[in-house]
């Protein structure tokens, strides 16, 4: 018996050592890589006061490139995520009040990590949509910069980001892309070349800076979202094979618009549809036309 009790107990032992030590490597090849600094060119960038300027950056930053989706209205910053078993993923306080780092940001700054997805210290930047925005005109990234630059203060401090060890393993075995410096560094586009209007192109570019396809696809088909929190559902197929086959323009526009379908069901929250309605007629028109030319995919089919 002492001898049944004692293999038993080595083989738990084993156990516990394997997973200990696993843990460990888990941290450890995770730990290294948001350690990881990159080296990003340095742009300039022009800011400017014009009020039409800062309009613009501000109508960006919430209906087009949702900045205050995870910064908050004012910038003020929040947790985006913060309960068990995903931990804490803060979005920084990006104005100049107590607890904010708007002082200290530069234009530079601003670009690197809008368009690569970097912070001031050359880390990536957590679950920042840098992969979408990287696509972003000059123009347009002229007038976020300026915007943010210019944002009142807010005191607010908040408790850095800090993630547990499931989100962990899972980008480890890369099932979690949690940072987007990875993915550009190894393949960066070059911004685009857009002028707004009612047109399918500048639909398709609004789908791609405003993380239509971040959540949706690359083809728009729908399915799990890659960086999103594990409880969300399953984004909706917005080709043809989706409701958007069956949608007129006004039932588009309406669900933007109230967060209801036109069967009277509601959009689940994950998906920004108080911000993606503020869009201007114009750009609900481009969008909409875009979305109605894409190739109708069945669910889930990226």
């Amino acid at each position: 018996m002492k001898k049944w009790m004692k293999r038993v107990a080595y083989a738990v032992g084993s156990l516990v050592g394997l997973v200990i030590v696993g843990l460990a490597t888990i941290y450890g090849l995770s730990e290294a890589r948001f350690r990881k600094t990159y080296l990003v060119p340095t742009e300039t960038v022009a800011v400017s006061s014009d009020s039409a300027t800062l309009e613009r950056g501000k109508h960006l930053a919430t209906a087009i490139a949702k900045c205050t989706e995870c910064h908050g209205e004012r910038l003020e910053g929040r947790a985006v995520i913060d309960a068990p078993p995903m931990g804490r993923v803060v979005a920084l306080n990006l104005t100049s009040g107590e607890g904010g780092i708007g002082a200290q940001l530069t234009p530079a700054d601003i670009e690197r990590a809008i368009r690569h997805g970097v912070g001031r210290n050359g880390r990536g930047l957590l679950i920042m949509p840098a992969n979408d925005y990287q696509y972003m005109t000059d123009d347009d990234l002229r007038a976020i910069v300026s915007y943010v630059k210019q944002a009142p203060a807010v005191n607010n401090v908040l408790a850095p980001s800090r993630l547990m060890m499931l989100p962990r393993a899972l980008m480890v075995f890369g099932q979690l892309p949690v940072l987007t410096a990875e993915e550009i560094v190894k393949s960066a586009v070059k911004p685009m070349t857009m002028a707004a209007g009612p047109t399918v192109e500048y639909g398709g570019y609004i789908a791609m800076v405003g993380g239509c396809k971040g959540c949706h696809g690359p083809n728009l088909s729908g399915g799990k979202i890659a960086a999103g929190d594990p409880a969300w559902p399953p984004s909706a197929n917005l080709t043809r094979e989706g409701n958007i086959g069956r949608w007129t323009e006004e039932q588009f526009v309406q669900v933007l618009r109230s967060g209801a379908r036109p069967d009277g069901s509601k959009l689940n929250d994950a998906m920004p549809w108080k911000l993606a309605g503020q869009m201007t007629d114009v750009e609900m028109h481009a969008l909409y036309t875009y979305l109605r030319s894409v190739p109708p995919r069945a669910f889930g089919n990226h």
